[in-house]
C-alpha cells in the first residue's frame, strides 16, 4: 500500500470522488458504524489536526504512543477491528447528510496552513507530512471499511 499525502490537490479529489461514492444505505464491510457514524468519525482527526478536538488518551498509549506512531502514517495497512480512542469513537445517531457535508468542508480547509498541532497528545510531535498523510491513510482505511 502506498500511504498518500492529502496535500496534494489531486489525491485530496480522489478521496472526495471516494466519498461522493457513499450513500445513506452504504453497508460495512466489517466493523460497528452505520456510514453516518463514519463519516463523523473520521472527522475528528482531522478536527484534532486543526486543535478543535481534544483527545485525552490513558496513561499507556501516551508512555508508548511515541514510539509506534508511524503505524498511523506507514505503508502497512491499517487491520481490521482495531481499538478505537474513547473521544473518536460515534455511537450516537448520526445525520448522513450533515456529517457528509461537514466532513467535505472539512477536507477542504485541510491544508498545512491549517494544522495548528505538532504534538499529538498520544503519539507525540507530528510533523505536517505526518498529519497528511495519518489523515489520508485514515480516511481510506474508513472508505475501504463501506466499500469505495
Amino acid at each position: 500500500m502506498e500511504v498518500k499525502n492529502l496535500f496534494d490537490a489531486a489525491v485530496k479529489q480522489e478521496i472526495l470522488v471516494r466519498i461522493n461514492k457513499l450513500t445513506p444505505e452504504s453497508k460495512a464491510l466489517w466493523g460497528k458504524m452505520n456510514v453516518s457514524q463514519m463519516l463523523a468519525h473520521v472527522q475528528l482527526p482531522i478536527s484534532c489536526a486543526c486543535g478543535t478536538h481534544q483527545v485525552k488518551g490513558s496513561f499507556i498509549l501516551k508512555l508508548l504512543g511515541p514510539f509506534f506512531k508511524s503505524i498511523l502514517y506507514n505503508n502497512k495497512p491499517y487491520k481490521q477491528g482495531l481499538p478505537t480512542d474513547k473521544t473518536y469513537v460515534i455511537s450516537d445517531s448520526r445525520n448522513y447528510e450533515t456529517e457528509k457535508q461537514n466532513l467535505l468542508e472539512k477536507l477542504d480547509r485541510f491544508s498545512a496552513e491549517n494544522i495548528v498541532l505538532e504534538r499529538h497528545p498520544v503519539w507525540g510531535k507530528f510533523t505536517k507530512e505526518q498529519w497528511s498523510k495519518a489523515t489520508w491513510k485514515h480516511l481510506d482505511h474508513h472508505l475501504q471499511q463501506f466499500g469505495v
